[in-house]
């Protein structure tokens, strides 16, 4: 018996050739509509903090002095964030361009640690009370764990373990995204008809209850659709080949 009877087909495609094929972008629908959001998210947020005027500022910035330089290095540290995590969940450009993959990530990192220690300070300087305070606190504390432990396994060749870490930090820092959906939502809960009737303001006790409800709720979310994305399914002998 010869060799030839158990050799591969030459038409046949190898099985690491078959891993390296880039993922089509119609089996990853999500990246075009996430970058569109973050990008009119980046427009609408962002312009209001570049001239370093706080009267124009989104949120009360009369909360001691180191309340706004926080704020502003948060959200300008946390624009980059926003942009190099687009880049990083993006399988095309992970697959065809993985040098850009890597300095994409590495800015990922090193915005997002700026982005969790500022986030840490403007944190004790709640509008919503202690919920607010603690959910913020929280949400600073899960990005900075979870971006380390995704750098440090890819540090040490951990691929998957990398992997699984740099997910659970996306959801976690694109929660002020989807914070701009639900404050909107929760406030129509706590109090109907409050975007409509502007009798309510900065203060209000419903409003706050609102603003500590979001502050929970859009990192919360995230982070549960991130495990269950990672853990939807088991893979079979097949794909841990």
């Amino acid at each position: 018996m010869t060799a030839a009877g158990t050799a591969p087909s030459p038409t046949a495609p190898a099985p690491a050739a078959r891993a390296a094929r880039p993922v089509r972008w119609w089996r990853r629908p999500w990246i075009a509509p996430l970058a569109l959001v973050t990008a009119v998210f980046l427009v609408t947020a962002l312009p209001r903090y570049v001239g370093l005027d706080p009267a124009l500022s989104l949120v009360p910035t009369d909360r001691g002095p180191a309340f706004y330089p926080a704020l502003v290095t948060h959200i300008f540290a946390g624009s980059v964030m926003l942009t190099a995590g687009v880049l990083q969940l993006w399988p095309w450009l992970r697959a065809r361009h993985p040098r850009v993959h890597r300095w994409s990530g590495r800015t990922y990192v090193a915005a997002a640690l700026v982005t969790g220690v500022a986030a840490l300070v403007t944190a004790q300087f709640p509008s919503g009370g202690a919920g607010q305070q603690v959910a913020n606190t929280f949400l600073a504390v899960l990005l900075l764990a979870c971006t380390l432990l995704g750098f440090r396994a890819v540090r040490q060749r951990r691929f998957a373990d990398h992997r699984e870490w740099m997910v659970r930090s996306a959801a976690l820092a694109f929660s002020i995204v989807t914070n701009r959906f639900w404050g909107p939502v929760l406030i129509l809960v706590y109090v109907p008809g409050a975007l409509t009737d502007g009798d309510v303001a900065f203060g209000d006790p419903r409003i706050e209850g609102a603003a500590v409800a979001s502050a929970w709720v859009s990192w919360v979310v995230n982070l549960l659709l991130a495990e269950w994305w990672l853990h939807r399914r088991k893979p079979g002998p097949a794909h841990r080949r």
